[in-house]
Protein backbone atom coordinates (compact mmCIF):
# COMPACT_ATOMS: atom_id res chain seq x y z
CA UNK A 1 0.00 0.00 0.00
CA UNK A 2 1.62 3.26 -1.10
CA UNK A 3 1.39 5.97 1.55
CA UNK A 4 1.92 9.71 1.34
CA UNK A 5 4.27 11.26 3.88
CA UNK A 6 2.33 12.16 6.98
CA UNK A 7 3.57 15.74 6.81
CA UNK A 8 1.67 16.21 3.53
CA UNK A 9 -1.75 16.46 5.15
CA UNK A 10 -0.48 18.61 8.01
CA UNK A 11 0.24 21.20 5.31
CA UNK A 12 -3.09 20.63 3.55
CA UNK A 13 -5.25 23.60 4.62
CA UNK A 14 -8.61 22.24 3.52
CA UNK A 15 -8.00 18.86 5.10
CA UNK A 16 -7.00 20.57 8.36
CA UNK A 17 -10.29 22.51 8.34
CA UNK A 18 -12.18 19.27 7.72
CA UNK A 19 -10.16 17.51 10.40
CA UNK A 20 -10.69 20.39 12.83
CA UNK A 21 -14.45 20.36 12.25
CA UNK A 22 -14.59 16.63 12.89
CA UNK A 23 -12.41 16.88 16.00
CA UNK A 24 -14.45 19.64 17.62
CA UNK A 25 -17.81 18.01 16.94
CA UNK A 26 -16.51 14.64 18.17
CA UNK A 27 -15.57 16.17 21.53
CA UNK A 28 -19.05 17.65 21.82
CA UNK A 29 -20.69 14.40 20.80
CA UNK A 30 -18.86 12.52 23.54
CA UNK A 31 -20.24 14.97 26.10
CA UNK A 32 -23.82 14.44 24.88
CA UNK A 33 -23.40 10.68 24.62
CA UNK A 34 -22.94 10.68 28.39
CA UNK A 35 -25.15 13.65 29.30
CA UNK A 36 -28.37 12.78 27.41
CA UNK A 37 -28.92 9.33 28.97
CA UNK A 38 -27.95 10.79 32.35
CA UNK A 39 -30.64 13.44 31.88
CA UNK A 40 -33.12 10.58 31.49
CA UNK A 41 -31.67 8.49 34.36
CA UNK A 42 -31.02 11.21 36.95
CA UNK A 43 -33.16 14.24 36.08
CA UNK A 44 -36.23 12.38 34.77
CA UNK A 45 -35.88 9.07 36.71
CA UNK A 46 -36.42 7.01 33.54
CA UNK A 47 -36.59 3.22 33.64
CA UNK A 48 -33.97 0.96 32.05
CA UNK A 49 -36.37 0.24 29.19
CA UNK A 50 -36.98 3.97 28.60
CA UNK A 51 -33.23 4.67 28.49
CA UNK A 52 -32.75 1.85 25.98
CA UNK A 53 -35.73 3.12 23.97
CA UNK A 54 -34.14 6.58 23.86
CA UNK A 55 -31.03 5.09 22.28
CA UNK A 56 -33.30 3.21 19.86
CA UNK A 57 -34.99 6.41 18.71
CA UNK A 58 -31.63 8.12 18.11
CA UNK A 59 -30.62 5.42 15.62
CA UNK A 60 -34.05 4.74 14.11
CA UNK A 61 -33.44 7.27 11.29
CA UNK A 62 -30.68 5.01 9.96
CA UNK A 63 -33.31 2.36 9.28
CA UNK A 64 -35.79 4.83 7.80
CA UNK A 65 -33.67 7.30 5.84
CA UNK A 66 -30.16 5.96 5.18
CA UNK A 67 -30.91 4.57 1.70
CA UNK A 68 -32.57 7.69 0.24
CA UNK A 69 -29.89 9.81 1.96
CA UNK A 70 -27.26 7.97 -0.08
CA UNK A 71 -29.06 8.80 -3.33
CA UNK A 72 -29.19 12.50 -2.44
CA UNK A 73 -25.53 12.53 -1.37
CA UNK A 74 -24.56 11.15 -4.80
CA UNK A 75 -26.73 13.74 -6.55
CA UNK A 76 -25.72 16.88 -4.62
CA UNK A 77 -22.49 18.57 -3.47
CA UNK A 78 -21.52 17.02 -0.14
CA UNK A 79 -20.09 19.97 1.79
CA UNK A 80 -23.42 21.88 2.01
CA UNK A 81 -25.06 18.72 3.36
CA UNK A 82 -22.42 18.52 6.10
CA UNK A 83 -22.93 22.18 7.06
CA UNK A 84 -26.75 21.96 7.13
CA UNK A 85 -26.60 18.80 9.25
CA UNK A 86 -24.29 20.47 11.78
CA UNK A 87 -26.54 23.53 12.16
CA UNK A 88 -29.70 21.44 12.48
CA UNK A 89 -28.18 19.19 15.16
CA UNK A 90 -26.99 22.24 17.11
CA UNK A 91 -30.52 23.66 17.13
CA UNK A 92 -32.09 20.37 18.24
CA UNK A 93 -29.65 19.86 21.12
CA UNK A 94 -29.92 23.49 22.28
CA UNK A 95 -33.62 22.91 23.00
CA UNK A 96 -32.74 20.62 25.95
CA UNK A 97 -30.97 23.17 28.19
CA UNK A 98 -33.51 25.83 27.16
CA UNK A 99 -36.41 23.60 28.27
CA UNK A 100 -34.55 22.71 31.47
CA UNK A 101 -34.06 26.40 32.30
CA UNK A 102 -37.84 26.91 32.17
CA UNK A 103 -38.59 23.72 34.10
CA UNK A 104 -40.31 22.21 31.05
CA UNK A 105 -37.96 19.34 30.17
CA UNK A 106 -39.74 16.02 29.61
CA UNK A 107 -38.86 12.54 28.43
CA UNK A 108 -40.91 12.93 25.20
CA UNK A 109 -38.78 15.96 24.31
CA UNK A 110 -35.62 13.85 24.66
CA UNK A 111 -37.15 11.34 22.25
CA UNK A 112 -37.96 14.07 19.71
CA UNK A 113 -34.49 15.63 19.99
CA UNK A 114 -32.88 12.21 19.66
CA UNK A 115 -34.85 11.46 16.49
CA UNK A 116 -34.16 14.85 14.87
CA UNK A 117 -30.45 14.73 15.72
CA UNK A 118 -30.32 11.16 14.44
CA UNK A 119 -31.99 12.14 11.16
CA UNK A 120 -29.38 14.79 10.37
CA UNK A 121 -26.61 12.49 11.57
CA UNK A 122 -27.68 10.06 8.84
CA UNK A 123 -27.07 12.68 6.15
CA UNK A 124 -23.87 13.92 7.81
CA UNK A 125 -22.30 10.47 8.17
CA UNK A 126 -23.11 9.36 4.62
CA UNK A 127 -21.78 12.64 3.17
CA UNK A 128 -18.80 12.71 5.56
CA UNK A 129 -17.27 9.41 4.44
CA UNK A 130 -18.05 10.24 0.79
CA UNK A 131 -16.46 13.72 0.97
CA UNK A 132 -12.89 12.88 2.01
CA UNK A 133 -11.86 11.33 -1.38
CA UNK A 134 -12.75 14.63 -3.08
CA UNK A 135 -10.58 16.53 -0.61
CA UNK A 136 -7.32 14.50 -0.63
CA UNK A 137 -5.47 12.30 -3.09
CA UNK A 138 -6.13 8.58 -3.22
CA UNK A 139 -2.73 7.67 -1.75
CA UNK A 140 -3.47 9.98 1.20
CA UNK A 141 -6.71 8.26 2.23
CA UNK A 142 -5.17 5.91 4.81
CA UNK A 143 -3.21 8.78 6.32
CA UNK A 144 -6.30 10.99 6.32
CA UNK A 145 -8.53 8.38 7.92
CA UNK A 146 -5.86 7.59 10.51
CA UNK A 147 -5.70 11.27 11.49
CA UNK A 148 -9.50 11.49 11.65
CA UNK A 149 -9.67 8.35 13.80
CA UNK A 150 -6.84 9.67 15.97
CA UNK A 151 -8.79 12.83 16.76
CA UNK A 152 -11.98 10.82 17.25
CA UNK A 153 -10.07 8.62 19.69
CA UNK A 154 -8.70 11.67 21.48
CA UNK A 155 -12.27 12.94 21.79
CA UNK A 156 -13.34 9.59 23.21
CA UNK A 157 -10.57 9.93 25.78
CA UNK A 158 -11.17 13.56 26.75
CA UNK A 159 -14.89 13.87 25.99
CA UNK A 160 -16.34 11.52 28.63
CA UNK A 161 -14.12 13.00 31.32
CA UNK A 162 -15.19 16.50 30.34
CA UNK A 163 -18.79 15.34 30.12
CA UNK A 164 -18.68 13.70 33.54
CA UNK A 165 -17.16 16.81 35.09
CA UNK A 166 -19.71 19.10 33.41
CA UNK A 167 -22.61 16.92 34.54
CA UNK A 168 -21.25 17.01 38.08
CA UNK A 169 -20.86 20.81 38.05
CA UNK A 170 -23.73 22.18 35.94
CA UNK A 171 -26.02 19.06 35.76
CA UNK A 172 -26.69 16.95 32.68
CA UNK A 173 -29.13 19.20 30.73
CA UNK A 174 -26.72 22.16 30.68
CA UNK A 175 -23.70 20.04 29.78
CA UNK A 176 -25.37 19.48 26.39
CA UNK A 177 -24.72 23.15 25.52
CA UNK A 178 -21.12 22.12 24.78
CA UNK A 179 -22.25 19.72 22.04
CA UNK A 180 -24.57 22.29 20.45
CA UNK A 181 -21.73 24.82 20.29
CA UNK A 182 -19.34 22.21 18.88
CA UNK A 183 -21.66 21.60 15.91
CA UNK A 184 -21.81 25.32 15.16
CA UNK A 185 -18.02 25.57 15.31
CA UNK A 186 -17.75 22.57 12.98
CA UNK A 187 -20.10 24.23 10.48
CA UNK A 188 -17.98 27.40 10.46
CA UNK A 189 -14.81 25.42 9.70
CA UNK A 190 -16.51 23.52 6.89
CA UNK A 191 -17.65 26.84 5.41
CA UNK A 192 -13.99 27.87 5.13
CA UNK A 193 -12.95 24.92 2.94
CA UNK A 194 -11.87 26.33 -0.42
CA UNK A 195 -11.46 23.28 -2.64
CA UNK A 196 -14.36 22.87 -5.03
CA UNK A 197 -16.02 19.49 -5.38
CA UNK A 198 -16.29 17.94 -8.79
CA UNK A 199 -19.91 18.10 -10.04
CA UNK A 200 -21.79 14.85 -9.31
CA UNK A 201 -21.81 12.55 -12.34
CA UNK A 202 -25.25 11.58 -13.60
CA UNK A 203 -25.27 8.91 -16.30
CA UNK A 204 -29.07 8.50 -16.28
CA UNK A 205 -32.14 10.56 -15.48
CA UNK A 206 -32.68 10.71 -11.69
CA UNK A 207 -34.68 7.75 -10.37
CA UNK A 208 -34.85 7.05 -6.64
CA UNK A 209 -35.90 3.43 -7.13
CA UNK A 210 -33.22 2.62 -9.70
CA UNK A 211 -30.45 4.34 -7.75
CA UNK A 212 -31.43 2.61 -4.50
CA UNK A 213 -31.36 -0.75 -6.29
CA UNK A 214 -27.97 0.01 -7.81
CA UNK A 215 -26.49 0.68 -4.37
CA UNK A 216 -27.96 -2.50 -2.89
CA UNK A 217 -26.77 -4.67 -5.79
CA UNK A 218 -23.29 -3.20 -5.60
CA UNK A 219 -22.89 -4.09 -1.92
CA UNK A 220 -24.76 -7.39 -1.77
CA UNK A 221 -23.29 -8.75 -5.01
CA UNK A 222 -19.87 -9.49 -3.52
CA UNK A 223 -18.95 -12.10 -0.88
CA UNK A 224 -16.46 -9.90 0.92
CA UNK A 225 -18.77 -6.88 1.12
CA UNK A 226 -21.46 -9.21 2.45
CA UNK A 227 -19.09 -10.73 5.03
CA UNK A 228 -18.08 -7.31 6.32
CA UNK A 229 -21.70 -6.13 6.47
CA UNK A 230 -22.65 -9.29 8.37
CA UNK A 231 -19.80 -8.80 10.84
CA UNK A 232 -20.54 -5.14 11.58
CA UNK A 233 -24.32 -5.66 11.70
CA UNK A 234 -23.90 -8.47 14.23
CA UNK A 235 -21.32 -6.58 16.29
CA UNK A 236 -23.47 -3.45 16.38
CA UNK A 237 -26.57 -5.41 17.37
CA UNK A 238 -24.97 -7.21 20.31
CA UNK A 239 -22.83 -4.28 21.48
CA UNK A 240 -25.98 -2.19 21.74
CA UNK A 241 -27.83 -4.96 23.54
CA UNK A 242 -25.15 -4.44 26.18
CA UNK A 243 -24.45 -0.73 26.08
CA UNK A 244 -28.08 0.40 25.84
CA UNK A 245 -28.35 -0.47 29.54
CA UNK A 246 -24.71 -0.11 30.61
CA UNK A 247 -25.15 3.33 32.19
CA UNK A 248 -28.15 2.09 34.17
CA UNK A 249 -26.04 -0.85 35.38
CA UNK A 250 -23.08 1.40 36.21
CA UNK A 251 -25.17 3.91 38.18
CA UNK A 252 -27.67 1.67 39.93
CA UNK A 253 -25.79 -1.60 40.51
CA UNK A 254 -22.13 -0.61 40.52
CA UNK A 255 -22.82 2.72 42.24
CA UNK A 256 -20.53 4.74 39.97
CA UNK A 257 -20.90 8.53 39.74
CA UNK A 258 -21.09 10.47 36.46
CA UNK A 259 -17.50 11.67 36.99
CA UNK A 260 -16.15 8.14 37.59
CA UNK A 261 -18.01 6.82 34.55
CA UNK A 262 -16.62 9.61 32.40
CA UNK A 263 -13.05 9.08 33.59
CA UNK A 264 -13.40 5.32 33.08
CA UNK A 265 -14.44 5.84 29.46
CA UNK A 266 -11.69 8.40 28.97
CA UNK A 267 -8.89 6.12 30.21
CA UNK A 268 -10.35 3.12 28.40
CA UNK A 269 -10.30 4.97 25.08
CA UNK A 270 -6.50 5.15 25.18
CA UNK A 271 -6.72 1.91 23.21
CA UNK A 272 -8.39 3.78 20.37
CA UNK A 273 -5.65 6.39 20.35
CA UNK A 274 -2.95 3.70 20.10
CA UNK A 275 -4.80 1.96 17.27
CA UNK A 276 -5.22 5.20 15.31
CA UNK A 277 -1.49 5.93 15.67
CA UNK A 278 -0.35 2.48 14.51
CA UNK A 279 -3.14 1.35 12.14
CA UNK A 280 -1.18 2.32 9.04
CA UNK A 281 1.89 0.30 10.12
CA UNK A 282 -0.16 -2.71 11.16
CA UNK A 283 -2.08 -2.67 7.88
CA UNK A 284 1.11 -2.44 5.85
CA UNK A 285 2.72 -5.33 7.71
CA UNK A 286 -0.26 -7.71 7.96
CA UNK A 287 -2.21 -6.73 4.87
CA UNK A 288 -5.75 -5.37 4.63
CA UNK A 289 -7.64 -8.63 5.19
CA UNK A 290 -5.68 -9.91 8.19
CA UNK A 291 -5.80 -6.47 9.81
CA UNK A 292 -9.59 -6.41 9.50
CA UNK A 293 -9.87 -9.88 11.05
CA UNK A 294 -7.49 -8.93 13.88
CA UNK A 295 -9.45 -5.76 14.64
CA UNK A 296 -12.72 -7.67 14.66
CA UNK A 297 -11.38 -10.32 17.02
CA UNK A 298 -9.78 -7.91 19.50
CA UNK A 299 -12.83 -5.64 19.41
CA UNK A 300 -15.24 -8.32 20.65
CA UNK A 301 -14.17 -10.78 23.32
CA UNK A 302 -12.90 -8.27 25.96
CA UNK A 303 -16.49 -7.10 26.46
CA UNK A 304 -17.00 -10.14 28.68
CA UNK A 305 -14.94 -8.35 31.34
CA UNK A 306 -17.79 -5.88 31.93
CA UNK A 307 -20.35 -8.28 33.49
CA UNK A 308 -17.46 -10.15 35.18
CA UNK A 309 -16.35 -6.98 36.99
CA UNK A 310 -16.79 -7.36 40.78
CA UNK A 311 -18.99 -4.75 42.46
CA UNK A 312 -16.28 -4.09 45.04
CA UNK A 313 -13.75 -2.85 42.43
CA UNK A 314 -15.28 -2.74 38.92
CA UNK A 315 -13.24 0.10 37.42
CA UNK A 316 -10.06 -1.87 36.47
CA UNK A 317 -12.19 -4.47 34.65
CA UNK A 318 -14.18 -1.77 32.84
CA UNK A 319 -11.04 0.10 31.81
CA UNK A 320 -9.26 -3.04 30.55
CA UNK A 321 -12.31 -4.02 28.51
CA UNK A 322 -12.65 -0.55 27.02
CA UNK A 323 -8.95 -0.31 26.09
CA UNK A 324 -8.97 -3.61 24.16
CA UNK A 325 -12.35 -3.10 22.50
CA UNK A 326 -11.47 0.45 21.44
CA UNK A 327 -8.14 -0.72 20.00
CA UNK A 328 -9.82 -3.42 17.91
CA UNK A 329 -12.66 -1.24 16.64
CA UNK A 330 -10.41 1.65 15.57
CA UNK A 331 -7.85 -0.65 13.95
CA UNK A 332 -10.69 -2.15 11.94
CA UNK A 333 -12.25 1.22 11.07
CA UNK A 334 -9.12 2.92 9.75
CA UNK A 335 -8.28 -0.04 7.52
CA UNK A 336 -11.81 -0.71 6.33
CA UNK A 337 -12.86 2.87 5.57
CA UNK A 338 -9.64 3.58 3.67
CA UNK A 339 -10.07 0.47 1.54
CA UNK A 340 -13.66 1.38 0.77
CA UNK A 341 -12.88 4.96 -0.21
CA UNK A 342 -10.02 3.84 -2.46
CA UNK A 343 -11.96 1.11 -4.27
CA UNK A 344 -15.56 2.33 -4.60
CA UNK A 345 -16.19 4.67 -7.60
CA UNK A 346 -16.92 8.23 -6.50
CA UNK A 347 -20.31 8.33 -8.20
CA UNK A 348 -21.35 5.27 -6.15
CA UNK A 349 -19.74 6.23 -2.85
CA UNK A 350 -22.75 7.95 -1.31
CA UNK A 351 -25.11 5.09 -2.09
CA UNK A 352 -22.58 2.49 -1.01
CA UNK A 353 -21.99 4.26 2.30
CA UNK A 354 -25.72 4.68 2.79
CA UNK A 355 -26.50 1.04 1.99
CA UNK A 356 -23.74 -0.11 4.30
CA UNK A 357 -24.94 2.22 7.07
CA UNK A 358 -28.52 1.08 6.58
CA UNK A 359 -27.46 -2.52 7.08
CA UNK A 360 -24.86 -2.14 9.82
CA UNK A 361 -26.34 0.78 11.78
CA UNK A 362 -29.90 -0.36 11.22
CA UNK A 363 -29.28 -3.13 13.75
CA UNK A 364 -28.37 -0.58 16.44
CA UNK A 365 -31.95 0.45 17.35
CA UNK A 366 -32.94 -3.22 17.29
CA UNK A 367 -30.10 -4.04 19.69
CA UNK A 368 -31.11 -1.15 21.96
CA UNK A 369 -34.70 -2.37 22.02
CA UNK A 370 -33.72 -5.98 22.73
CA UNK A 371 -31.36 -4.76 25.45
CA UNK A 372 -34.18 -2.89 27.13
CA UNK A 373 -36.50 -5.88 26.96
CA UNK A 374 -33.87 -8.30 28.28
CA UNK A 375 -32.89 -5.94 31.10
CA UNK A 376 -36.53 -5.73 32.17
CA UNK A 377 -37.00 -9.51 32.11
CA UNK A 378 -33.74 -11.37 32.85
CA UNK A 379 -31.73 -8.58 34.51
CA UNK A 380 -29.02 -6.02 33.74
CA UNK A 381 -25.94 -8.23 34.28
CA UNK A 382 -27.40 -11.10 32.28
CA UNK A 383 -28.12 -8.72 29.40
CA UNK A 384 -24.48 -7.61 29.42
CA UNK A 385 -23.41 -11.26 29.10
CA UNK A 386 -25.67 -11.75 26.06
CA UNK A 387 -24.23 -8.69 24.35
CA UNK A 388 -20.62 -9.62 25.12
CA UNK A 389 -20.92 -13.19 23.84
CA UNK A 390 -22.56 -12.06 20.60
CA UNK A 391 -19.80 -9.50 19.96
CA UNK A 392 -17.12 -12.11 20.65
CA UNK A 393 -18.35 -14.36 17.85
CA UNK A 394 -19.21 -11.68 15.25
CA UNK A 395 -15.75 -11.54 13.59
CA UNK A 396 -16.18 -15.14 12.37
CA UNK A 397 -18.11 -13.79 9.38
CA UNK A 398 -14.82 -12.33 8.13
CA UNK A 399 -12.73 -15.38 9.01
CA UNK A 400 -14.86 -17.68 6.81
CA UNK A 401 -14.82 -15.40 3.76
CA UNK A 402 -12.38 -14.34 1.02
CA UNK A 403 -11.89 -11.09 2.95
CA UNK A 404 -8.90 -12.36 4.89
CA UNK A 405 -6.89 -12.88 1.69
CA UNK A 406 -6.85 -9.19 0.66
CA UNK A 407 -3.25 -7.98 0.82
CA UNK A 408 -3.42 -4.31 -0.15
CA UNK A 409 -5.45 -1.62 -1.91
CA UNK A 410 -5.12 -2.31 -5.66
CA UNK A 411 -3.37 0.33 -7.76
CA UNK A 412 -6.05 0.14 -10.44
CA UNK A 413 -9.63 -0.89 -9.68
CA UNK A 414 -10.90 -0.72 -13.24
CA UNK A 415 -13.78 1.13 -14.92
CA UNK A 416 -16.88 2.11 -12.96
CA UNK A 417 -19.22 -0.10 -14.98
CA UNK A 418 -17.06 -3.15 -14.36
CA UNK A 419 -17.00 -2.42 -10.65
CA UNK A 420 -20.77 -2.17 -10.48
CA UNK A 421 -21.53 -5.34 -12.41
CA UNK A 422 -18.77 -7.70 -11.33
CA UNK A 423 -17.98 -9.03 -7.85
CA UNK A 424 -15.68 -6.63 -6.04
CA UNK A 425 -13.79 -7.41 -2.88
CA UNK A 426 -14.39 -5.83 0.41
CA UNK A 427 -14.68 -3.28 3.33
CA UNK A 428 -16.69 -1.48 6.04
CA UNK A 429 -16.70 0.26 9.39
CA UNK A 430 -18.36 -0.18 12.73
Amino acid sequence: MRLAPSAGLWRHGDFLRFWGAQTISQFGTQVSALAIPLVAIIALDASAFAVAALATVEFLPFLLFALPAGVWVDRLPRRPILILADVARAAALASIPIAAAFGALTLPQLFVVGFVAGLFTVFFDVAYQSYLPSLVEREQLVDGNAKLEFSRSAAQIGGPGIGGALVSVVTAPYAIVVDALSYLWSALLLLRIRRREAPPQQTHAPSMRRELGEGLRYLLGDRRWRAVAAYVSTFNFFSNVAFSIFLVYAVRQLGLSALVIGVTFAVGNLGALVAAAFATRVGTRLGVGRTLVLGGAVGGWPMILIPLAPQSSPVPFLVASQILVAFGVVLYNVTAISYMQAVVPDRMLGRFNATRRWLVWGTIPLGNLVGGVLASTVGLRETLFVGALGCSASFLFMVFSPLRSIDRVPDDVGPDDELIRLPLEGQTSA
